[in-house]
């Protein structure tokens, strides 16, 4: 029995789900069911595999605490994987803790590579370095390394670093190739090709134009006053002014920045701002005030000056304006944006990962589902969202990182 449960894990780690079932698929005891369960999960049959791994932790016992830590890291991937972002964290640090403790460094490791994935995919940028610092990355499998090297792309392209996520993903290819499976491949070339799709426009001069993630780079960090409008917030090499929670402000930064060099009309402003079709004494008393606010937000980059048909926005030792925007605007940007990676997403994921409230994205995705833009399947709480990737979708890697990160 020892042979057949050691060459279901060879198979396993080889990424052959089948020849591993082949070999244990009759057997019952904790360590078949757990193989079982991991594969069953690398085919794709979440909700029996995580049957499967609970059988077997409660068949180890408390007797057996590695054996039942390691069921908890692979309970967590399965989460991961299935979008399951609300699963218990503190499980998965205990398992970790008596792993280390246990000296098994390799699934340790890979408990907090776990745990550092979970962390980005909520935006939680610096709690995702933080976590992945904490790897040694030499206690590592090939197929552990590949995903390791992917959290660290993953991390640089969403801080702007070009060069880090490439090296990052060079690593990763090459940690898969090693491995020699061909999925891991796969995802390794289906995240390069994101360093290779338009990321977002600028909006200059007025001209359109779409950008790579590594002109978005250089774009944020020349002496350009640009208007981001993925991230809500007007910047000017190091600083940056945020907006996020000032609609309004920035509404009205964004008009006048399309109007440049020249000025933007009242009415213009008043439409972009407050959506006002018919302006009154009161929406222009409004709009001054808010151009005062907006003023005083921009003093340290930027000048507001009123004009006869407006007001125009002068930058402070800048020669150009640019307006950054998603590669494609519509209702709901924000949650495609998520959504266009292809994978099966609940609706509580979304919510933790946008920091929105859950009835906010359901009636956003009821929405979405009502204009065939996203699919669903499943019921209650097994019910999943999704949508292929399509070009022209709004990109995440340009999304506000989480206020909840640190």
């Amino acid at each position: 029995m020892d042979s057949l449960i050691n060459a279901a894990a060879r198979a396993l780690a080889a990424g052959d789900p089948l020849g591993a079932l082949n070999r244990i698929a009759l057997l019952g005891d904790p360590s078949a069911l757990a193989l079982r369960g991991i594969a069953m999960a690398q085919l794709g049959d979440f909700g029996r595999a995580k049957s499967l791994l609970k059988r077997a932790s409660r068949a180890f016992g408390a007797k057996e605490p590695m054996a039942r830590a390691r069921c908890i890291v692979a309970e967590a991937e399965i989460a991961l994987v299935s979008r399951d972002l609300a699963w218990p964290a503190k499980a998965l640090d205990g398992a970790r803790a008596i792993l280390e403790r246990h000296d098994d460094q390799a699934n340790a490791a890979h408990a907090r590579y776990l745990a550092a994935r979970h962390s980005l995919l909520i935006g939680r940028l610096d709690d995702a370095e933080r976590r992945l610092a904490g790897i040694d990355p030499a206690y590592l499998s090939a197929a552990s390394r590949v995903a390791f090297e992917m959290v660290a792309a993953g991390i640089a392209m969403r801080r702007l670093r070009t060069g880090a996520a490439q090296a990052a993903l060079a690593n990763a290819r090459r940690a898969a190739v090693k491995a020699r499976i061909p999925a891991l491949l796969a995802e390794v070339d289906t995240m390069a090709r994101a360093l290779k799709t338009p990321a977002a426009r600028t909006i200059a001069d007025g001209k359109t134009r779409l950008l790579l993630l590594e002109e978005v780079e250089t774009l944020l960090a020349s002496k350009s006053l640009v208007i981001d409008a993925c991230r809500n917030a007007v910047r000017r090499g190091s600083r940056i002014v945020p907006l996020a929670r000032r609609p309004v402000l920035f509404a009205l930064a964004r008009a006048l920045a399309e109007a440049w060099p020249g000025d933007a009309a009242r009415g213009v402003l008043l439409a972009h701002a407050f959506h006002a079709r018919h302006a009154d004494e009161s929406h222009r008393a409004r709009l001054r005030v808010e151009i005062g606010r907006l003023r005083a937000k921009l003093a340290p980059i930027a000048d507001i000056r009123a004009t006869d048909d407006g007001f125009a926005l002068i930058p402070r030792g800048a020669t150009r304006i640019a307006v950054l925007a998603p590669p494609a605007e519509e209702p709901h940007g924000a949650l495609l944006a998520f959504l266009a990676d292809g994978e099966a997403w609940s609706s509580s994921a979304l919510a933790l990962a946008l920091g929105a409230s859950q009835r906010t994205v359901q009636r956003s995705l009821d929405a979405l589902a009502a204009a065939g833009k996203v699919r669903t399947f499943g019921k209650g709480r097994a019910r999943r969202w999704m949508t292929p990737p399509l070009p022209g979708f709004p990109t995440n890697l340009l999304l506000p990182v989480s206020p909840l990160a640190g």
